[in-house]
């Protein structure tokens, strides 16, 4: 027992050293490789190094849309060759892998490494996945040139799952047969699942795509087909589709889909329209409705961004499986099914709806997004607050005849009424350094980022108007096409549009956007009417928010009004309270910005007189109905208070003080062309 105890205690002894030795041997390795014996390893960080910058990958892919006999798994293979140009001089290759895994090769290492031209290669000392921050590492011998490009290769095999993620495998049943399709969703950071690579939005690249595929199946990317051609790889007859290379673009924006699909084509001028989707649900003519909107939707875009369709093809697919109820994938749009495909036999007028606005929503990115690309991920309420806005835009010129641009208010603004008014809520962009693994990304795409993005953004395009608005969004895309943004550039280039309009404003565009962008909430306003005081006061619904504010919950809200039937001069609400002095006469209405800036309904006012309260109306359609006791009635009262201290609502409303009574009406139940935000 005694020497027993005596060869445990040796035992665990030998094992701290050893680990301490481990430990030892890795902190210098670090030090000698950073300089910095307090830096985290490049390895160990959830974002690239600034050293090395694509600029075009050589990509085939290999799915195989039936089981591995040894595995029972579905599997793809793959090589690919990526150049780089390295910015800055380093003896470590960093990129992108993600459940791959990768060959060794002839070196005896996961990756071989080549230079344009005759310049000197270093030889790669060691390579190593390092799966927590999903990177291969190849650590040199040798220092990279600055300036000079190089050429990495590798060879990789991949599990085709059903994980709705990367490459992967989506399966259905068409009259008793059980079929796969092979297809991707690289957005936001799977397209390192699928080949390595330098996965990050800034780091922008053009793509050259060969897909190898079962005879009798076609395949589709981002480019046009340019070569199909059969052949037979050890013994197996296959078909072989080589792609037009990309334009530079993000990699999270690459598709590609192996199936047995049909589809319906047509072209609107020197662009090729496909809508693609199960061969029965195509005989159906389920995809007519979407091909006959997806032109006048591009046509629109075209004019309203001043700026030509990049691309020769438009291809839209409907997928059996999809994570997202669709992506931008720029050429090779995909879709759940239930928002591309219309069954005019059983589909509901809602179904066309969604279908039109979602098309319009995918399409404008093809120019903001993807044209364009905001440089990280802490921004993406601009990309899809601006698409879910302007998707509205679009089905309206598609549809004239729905008044689509009116919906809005119920399908986004109202919906993030009760996000927003929460304790809970978020500012719509954060800081970069607070945006850096996959699941705060993912994080990121939320009903605030969509919805409040797209009420924000109606607000500005109204208080600029929408010919400033236009003229500076255009010259943003033209300026900074097939690179990345911050939201900055944008407030820079529309801020050059005011200047050049003459547009009065309290401030700079950034001035004004940063409090509606970088503070959380909304502002309730109140309008009281016996003494001309008006107020905007932080709303929360349920509890005080713990989060502090540089700007101190205040916004600068643009205030429109009318007197006499007629609307007067933007006045601009700029601190939290402030008197607001008009001319004795009729004033018809208060309202906070045509498209909105606040929780508000309309109210008119039939006399001054402080003795005689206010009734309020509705503004439908732009019309503010005359005043009647039945409509009155029928608004939604608030009553009693919320447990002890300060009254809390429901709903974000308009408070008018009426003589010595204050009445609280909430809009729940309205349809006011005025909106929030």
């Amino acid at each position: 027992m005694g020497k027993g105890c005596s060869v445990s205690k040796l035992c665990v002894m030998c094992v701290v050293l050893a680990l301490a030795s481990v430990g030892t041997i890795v902190s210098l390795w670090t030090i000698a490789l950073t300089g910095d014996a307090d830096a985290t390893p490049p390895w160990d960080s959830y974002r690239l190094p600034k050293t090395l910058v694509p600029d075009h990958y050589n990509v085939t892919l290999w799915p195989r849309l039936t089981p591995d006999p040894k595995t029972g798994r579905y599997l793809f293979t793959g090589h690919s060759r990526v150049e780089f140009e390295c910015v800055q001089a380093t003896d470590l290759i960093v990129i992108h892998s993600n459940k791959l895994n990768l060959d060794s090769l002839e070196n005896k290492h996961l990756g071989s490494l080549a230079s344009e031209g005759s310049a000197f290669v270093p030889g790669i000392k060691s390579s190593w996945l390092q799966t927590q921050t999903q990177y291969l590492v190849l650590q040199l011998d040798g220092t990279l040139v600055k300036g000079q490009r190089y050429q990495l290769y590798t060879k990789f095999t991949g599990e085709l799952a059903d994980d709705l993620a990367g490459f992967y495998r989506s399966e259905y049943d068409e009259d008793g047969v059980q079929k796969i399709v092979a297809t991707s969703q690289m957005h936001p950071t799977h397209a390192r699942k699928t080949f390595p690579c330098f996965d990050e939005p800034a780091l922008k690249a053009i793509f050259h795509i060969t897909v190898i595929h079962p005879p009798g199946t076609i395949a589709l990317s981002n480019g046009i087909e340019e070569e199909i051609t059969n052949s037979s790889i050890a013994g197996s007859a296959v078909t072989m589709t080589r792609f037009e290379p990309t334009k530079r673009m993000s990699s999270y924006l690459l598709a590609l889909i192996v199936s047995d699909y049909k589809s319906l084509q047509a072209q609107q001028g020197d662009t090729l329209i496909r809508i693609w989707a199960r061969r029965r649900a195509i005989e159906e003519g389920q995809g007519g409705y979407a091909l006959n909107l997806t032109g006048p939707i591009l046509d629109f875009f075209q004019q309203y961004y001043n700026i030509s369709y990049p691309l020769s093809k438009s291809d839209q697919i409907a997928l059996p499986d999809f994570y997202f109820g669709a992506m931008e994938n720029w050429g090779l749009v995909t879709y759940r099914e239930s928002n591309l495909l219309y069954n005019p036999l059983t589909s509901s007028n809602r179904n066309r709806e969604t279908t039109a606005t979602i098309i319009a929503h995918e399409l404008a990115h093809m120019w903001f997004g993807n044209l364009v690309t905001l440089r990280w991920w802490n921004e993406v309420w601009l990309n899809e607050g601006f698409a879910s806005y302007v998707s509205y835009l679009g089905a309206n010129y598609a549809e004239p005849s729905w008044n689509v641009k009116d919906l809005i208010v119920l399908d986004d603004i109202h919906r993030v009424f009760a996000v927003d008014a929460l304790a809970s809520s978020h500012p719509l962009s954060s800081r970069e350094e607070n945006v850096l693994q996959p699941d705060q990304i993912i994080e990121q795409f939320d009903a605030i980022s969509y919805s409040k993005g797209a009420a924000v953004l109606r607000m500005l395009s109204d208080f600029l108007s929408e010919p400033v608005f236009v003229q500076g969004l255009s010259s943003y895309l033209n300026h900074f096409a097939y690179s990345n943004t911050v939201g900055a550039d944008l407030w820079e280039h529309l801020q050059m549009a005011v200047q050049a309009r003459g547009v009065a404003l309290p401030g700079k565009v950034d001035e004004i956007m940063n409090r509606w962008v970088l503070q959380m909430g909304f502002p309730v306003v109140t309008i009281d009417t016996t003494t001309g005081g008006i107020s905007q006061k932080h709303f929360l619904l349920n509890a005080e928010s713990n989060h502090k504010s540089t700007y101190n919950y205040e916004w600068l809200i643009p205030i429109r009004w009318m007197k006499s039937g007629g609307e007067q001069k933007h006045w601009w609400l700029m601190e939290q309270t402030v008197p607001l002095t008009l001319s004795r006469g009729r004033v018809d209405a208060y309202h906070c910005g045509k498209s909105g800036s606040c929780a508000d309904v309309w109210a008119r006012a039939q006399s001054l007189r402080a003795a005689r309260p206010w009734p309020l109306g509705l503004s439908l359609n732009g019309t503010v109905p005359e005043w009647n006791s039945a409509r009155w009635s029928g608004l939604p009262r608030w009553s009693g208070l919320v447990g002890k201290g300060p009254t809390k609502y429901r709903y974000p409303m308009v408070q008018l003080k009426i003589g010595h009574k204050m009445e609280k009406h909430t809009v729940k139940h309205t349809v006011p062309t005025c909106c929030t935000f």
